[in-house]
């Protein structure tokens, strides 16, 4: 029997009732039909999961009860990853989102580059951080992770750059010409990749970073697109130093 595992973004307590999001509620009730006592799982973002049980259901809502918290092993990578993404457009973006969480990332940066298209005042910086924040809960349900990617608020690259602090670890830009290659990195422990949108990093952006302590970081002999680079770089440092 398939178990539904569902985000809740709340203090999760065994032996009280809550009200599960309307949007994993309709999920439940509509596209997979499921009825009163069935099982689920619930997490936070904390670490922990849940055991839970559907006890109501109306047209647009469910109150599941929460259950014991379940032991259960690290799915966190012991490779600390940062995914510095040049903001691209649409469903591309929620799809580099929802595969870097996938993939194990545990902290999302949107940067504005030079090149960057899409334009976000405050209001609609807003409504898209929360539904990139809606895009990683929807990843962490499907992947079995229970801890969220930190996401930033979008910010410009030159500006991001110029305050990263040692957490950073190594300093990887992606680059066609860059001199390193995903086998030349050894002892990695943590390490930000920087990716750009759609048009690439400029040279300025290169510059930048490259002023910043940012190695150039070459995935073979193709040019890879935005949706694929930064993902297939990940891959690969988790294949060489992370868990995979």
């Amino acid at each position: 029997m398939r178990i539904p595992r569902v985000y809740v973004a709340a203090t999760l307590v065994s032996g009280r009732e809550i009200d599960l999001p309307v949007q994993a509620g309709e999920h439940l009730i509509r596209v997979l039909r499921l009825d009163r006592g069935h099982p689920l799982v619930l997490f936070n973002g904390d670490g922990a999961e849940y055991a839970g049980e559907i006890v109501s259901l109306a047209k647009r809502s469910v109150t599941a009860r929460i259950g014991d918290s379940r032991p259960l092993a690290d799915r966190e990578s012991p490779l600390q990853l940062v995914l510095a993404q040049g903001i691209a457009r649409g469903e591309k973006m929620d799809w580099i989102l929802q595969k870097a969480t996938e993939l194990g990332v545990g902290r999302i940066v949107p940067l504005i580059t030079e090149r960057t298209e899409v334009r976000l005042d405050a209001e609609r910086a807003e409504r898209r951080l929360a539904h990139w924040q809606a895009v990683l809960a929807g990843a962490c349900e499907q992947s079995g992770r229970n801890r969220l990617p930190l996401l930033d608020a979008p910010v410009k690259l030159a500006h991001w750059a110029a305050a990263l602090g040692a957490e950073a670890g190594r300093r990887l830009a992606l680059d066609p010409d860059g001199a390193v290659r995903p086998a030349d990195l050894t002892a990695l422990s943590a390490a930000t990749v920087v990716v750009g949108p759609e048009g690439g990093l400029s040279d300025q952006d290169l510059a930048t970073l490259g002023q910043a302590g940012f190695e150039g970081l070459r995935l073979g002999p193709r040019i890879l697109r935005t949706e694929t680079a930064g993902l297939a770089a990940i891959a690969a440092l988790q294949a060489l130093h992370g868990d995979f």
